[in-house]
């Protein structure tokens, strides 16, 4: 960590009562330098991702959708908190197919996705707070490896950031100690409902903020990432939640964590806000490819079996939408038909190449719609200026 005051309106360092040093996060705003760049990236960012919400507003049934695309960002935003469960072993599990994976994994996943849609049904009734967040929090831990981490409860102790191993004193990052806690969080309180800035650099802003304060012993970067979609989900920017970031912090860890650790010691907010616009505008892109494919994907397959006597299989082919993963007794019971029934659809839907087998069971079989599971587990395409 480093030693000196930072040359910045970012914080300061500090003795902390037990000897320590300890980096105190300013309140926010700091003083922004509007340049070229700057603007340019907000511009091309607010533009893909207007596209996006506008899209999103487009699809037929939006919610169907989106549920694949919150798993994903629950794989990635908790594979770089160190979970190793695949999109697939998630969509798998979620279909009730048993996955040889570590549970604990499975459980943090799944966990987000509770968080993510707690705090989306929450925000009707309560504004972005610390209660809301606390409450963020308490889903995201119940349960798993973070339960000694007092889910839905800040800190009353002094955490740190650094390699395996390492103490207080050589740790690359101290936040505000315990005594200094609640007075941060209560000017980024604040903060959170101030408007006067764009959205996305609002949602900058906040997020590098809350990573600073860090103000739960684990799970800080997952509620932080979740911070930035409900921040534009609670100002309209977006219809839903359909811009993850996960992906592209995943895709360029290692500048990820240069880029908020310059804040801190060197004031760079400009390098923040084009990297954290950059993502925004790729990611955007990105969405709109796969939700676009997955959606043509769907229509085409609709045709192919509108010729049926039934609507039955028209209704399977949309479940692809919600679980690429399926089997005969799960289409049966959300469907509420008769096994024999189900059985003989998805029959005519492996005959017509839309599904196929992917276990070898002959009672029991797993189908899977593979086409739309290789367009989710798709890496992020990331400028090469960005790969780690």
């Amino acid at each position: 960590m480093v030693m000196e005051n930072p040359p910045s309106s970012a914080g300061k360092i500090i003795q902390a009562q037990k000897g320590y040093k300890a980096f105190i996060p300013n309140p926010l705003p700091p003083t922004i330098s509007w340049n070229d760049p700057l603007v340019h990236a907000l511009s091309r960012a607010d533009f893909l991702l207007g596209k996006l919400a506008r899209e999103g507003n487009k699809l037929p049934n939006p919610h169907l959708l989106i549920r694949p695309f919150i798993i994903r960002e629950a794989v990635l935003s908790s594979k770089i908190e160190g979970t190793q469960a695949t999109i697939g072993e998630i969509l798998a599990h979620n279909a009730g197919i048993k996955v040889l994976q570590d549970p604990d994994d499975l459980q943090e996943v799944q966990n987000y996705i509770i968080a993510l849609e707690y705090a989306l049904t929450r925000l009707q009734t309560l504004p972005l707070s610390q209660r809301l967040i606390k409450e963020i929090h308490a889903h995201l831990m119940a349960g798993v490896r973070g339960t000694h981490a007092t889910p839905g409860e800040f800190r009353r102790s002094q955490n740190w950031i650094g390699p395996p191993g390492c103490t207080i004193n050589t740790a690359k990052f101290v936040p505000p100690p315990p005594e200094h806690l609640m007075d941060c969080l209560g000017e980024l309180e604040k903060f959170l409902h101030v408007r006067k800035f764009p959205p996305l650099i609002h949602a900058a802003l906040c997020h590098y903020q809350f990573e600073a304060i860090h103000p739960f012993l684990d799970g800080n970067g997952r509620v932080g990432r979740l911070l930035i979609i409900l921040l534009l989900i609670e100002q309209n920017i977006l219809p839903s939640p359909l811009l993850y970031l996960s992906a592209f912090f995943e895709a360029t860890r290692e500048e990820y964590y240069k880029q908020l650790t310059r804040i801190s010691t060197h004031n760079t907010w400009n390098e923040w806000f084009t990297y954290f616009l950059n993502g925004v505008a790729l990611q955007a892109e990105d969405a709109l490819s796969r939700a676009e494919r997955i959606n043509e994907l769907l229509n085409l397959w609709k045709l192919q079996v509108a010729t049926s006597r039934t609507h039955l299989d028209v209704e399977v082919v949309d479940h692809f939408a919600i679980n690429p993963f399926l089997t005969t007794k799960k289409i049966a019971s959300e469907l509420n038909i008769a096994y024999s029934t189900a059985q003989r659809s998805l029959q005519k839907l492996e005959a017509s190449k839309i599904i196929q087998q992917v276990n070898d069971a002959k009672r029991g079989k797993v189908y899977c719609a593979t086409q739309i599971l290789a367009i989710l587990e798709e890496p992020a395409k990331i400028h090469a200026d960005f790969e780690s």
